[in-house]
């Protein structure tokens, strides 16, 4: 103990263990490694080092093992999140660069089929929408091929520029393809396009992995012999045995559900198809550019006009009764009702245990004829399917959930969402659980109920309860946040980051980016011979995050 309190000074680091591990053991073997292992020459520009006031790599990685004070911490850890982003910057960068540099075979102007579904819509587009559909349009007519993210908060409508992109390319006699991250969605998405797409003469096919080995087979036939203009389907869309005749458009929905590794496959089902990738994430528009910096950004800034505004309120669970009597209320006017269940452990067995123990209490307190079914991340995929596929079609009057029900479902009957233990959750997931209402013609109401109403929860809650602006709730999340909180973007394993954190590390980031900028003005392709060593550890990054 005296020999680890010697290496580690006044702060103790704490490791991920095993049984029969400790923490002295680890950082015995740590300080070993560091002093006979050779540590590989510091890939990060002197000039950026020193502009930027960052230690040496070698000294960064003893001092956030073996820190002398907290600010012997904070000053490894900042240069190693900086090494972090500034590599991620300079990749994207890279990327970006050969892709605007590509020729499009191509050259896509909407036509008059693009016009009649516009006219049979039941709504104009918002501004927001119209200034997306022109850089869309731009986008395909330039000769060149198209990346594009469409940046738009849960229900601005970034669906129906996906149908009016794939139609585009469709009546220029080629295939488009939608790729979603649920198997309800696709069916919901699927529906949704025959209705306006086939009258056009458009053929549009499904395809999932739960569809009998007969079903997946046909629609891979007409896939490959070009019966098929249009695609919509899961991540079954890039498996290896799909092969389309004529791909020309690839549209990915709900971005950080796939990841960089999947769009690139998506993209390598085409000869240099156009991509168009559409995300609900509440990302401020500022951090957006940077994490996307491989595509353009277009952002819906506009609701639709005939949405009512969903109403919020933040309880503590004293209010639990009343809610539940609202929502009785609202399952007798034929609505529907979402209740996020509270995670108590992260075990998996306690995952579906408090699900299914929430669900037999809550079948106990309300009437009978309220129908209730739970659903939670361990159920078999054909069975969660199945359940929200019933939920979907009014089979089910209130459904129990932990969030997996966050994206790829789409029930505008659903009218009520109450999430238990809110403060659990980072706002912008809050945000992003309480889109799943609000989608219909009806108001909409989300109980944020507290299981712990300290005067910070409460004051957390109250920014979603008069707000229901994701970008908003997003820089406030960025301010308020602490450390553990961050939602989706590192968790999910889009961008795999050890240390960095997009909303903690910011200010990181953006200088980063700055530096990155800087950098790739004087050395693009990394020719200078004193910076072999970046390009190798560019070349490693690129393999194992990026591609």
């Amino acid at each position: 103990k005296e020999e680890y309190a010697n290496q580690t000074g006044k702060l103790s680091p704490v490791y991920s263990l095993t049984a029969g591990l400790t923490n002295h053991a680890v950082a015995k073997a740590v300080a070993l490694a560091l002093k006979e292992c050779e540590m590989e020459s510091d890939f990060l520009p002197l000039q950026i080092r020193k502009e930027y006031c960052l230690p040496g790599r070698k000294k960064a990685i003893q001092m956030i093992h073996f820190p002398e004070s907290r600010e012997s911490y904070a000053e490894a850890r900042r240069r190693l999140v900086f090494e972090e982003f500034f590599l991620f910057s300079l990749a994207l960068r890279q990327i970006k660069e050969k892709k605007h540099s590509v020729v499009s075979p191509y050259c896509l102007k909407p036509q008059e089929k693009t016009e009649k579904l516009l006219s049979a819509l039941p709504y104009v587009l918002t501004s927001g929408q119209e200034r997306a559909w022109e850089e869309i349009q731009e986008d395909l007519r330039s000769g060149y091929v198209m990346n594009r993210l469409i940046q738009g908060d849960v229900g601005s409508g970034k669906t129906v520029l996906a149908m009016l992109s794939l139609l585009c390319a469709a009546e220029h006699g080629h295939q488009g393809a939608i790729m979603v991250p649920t198997e309800v969605l696709a069916r919901q998405h699927y529906e949704e396009f025959q209705k306006y797409l086939e009258p056009l003469g458009i053929q549009v096919v499904l395809l999932t992995g739960s569809m009998t080995a007969a079903a997946k087979r046909e629609a891979g036939r007409q896939i490959e012999c070009h019966e098929a203009d249009i695609i919509v389907g899961t991540h079954t869309l890039i498996q290896e045995k799909v092969t389309y005749a004529d791909l020309a458009l690839v549209v990915t929905d709900e971005q950080h559900r796939f990841g960089v590794r999947q769009r690139e496959r998506f993209s390598e089902k085409g000869e240099t198809p156009h991509m168009l990738v559409m995300s609900a994430t509440p990302i401020p528009r500022t951090l957006a550019i940077i994490l996307y910096g491989d595509l353009d950004v277009s952002v819906i800034d506009v609701l639709p006009s005939n949405r009512l505004p969903i109403k919020n309120c933040a309880v503590d669970t004293n209010y639990r009764p009343q809610a539940y009597r609202f929502m009785e209320k609202q399952v007798r006017q034929k609505h529907q009702v979402y209740i996020i269940c509270p995670m108590v452990e992260e075990s998996e067995n306690s995952e579906a245990e408090n699900v299914m123990d929430y669900t037999n209490t809550l079948r106990e307190v309300l009437s009978p004829s309220v129908r209730v079914e739970y659903l939670h991340g361990k159920m078999k995929a054909s069975l969660k399917n199945e359940i929200m596929q019933a939920f979907a079609s009014g089979e089910i009057d209130i459904l129990v959930s932990t969030t997996v029900i966050e994206v790829g479902i789409n029930v505008p009957n659903a009218t009520v969402m109450m999430i238990e233990n809110a403060e659990r959750f980072g706002l912008a997931q809050l945000h992003q659980l309480r889109g799943r209402v609000g989608r219909g013609d009806a108001q909409s109401y989300c109980i944020f109920m507290a299981g712990n109403s300290s005067e910070e929860t409460m004051e957390r809650l109250r920014i979603l309860e008069s707000s229901n602006d994701g970008f908003y709730v997003a820089k406030q999340d960025l301010q308020l946040r602490g450390p553990g909180d961050l939602f989706g973007i590192r968790q999910s394993g889009d961008l795999l980051f050890r240390l960095a954190d997009i909303y903690q590390d910011a200010k990181e980031l953006k200088q980063a980016n700055e530096a990155a900028c800087a950098f790739e003005k004087k050395d693009i392709l990394l020719l200078c011979k004193k910076h072999e060593g970046l390009q190798k550890k560019m070349e490693q990054y690129t393999g194992e995050v990026i591609i």
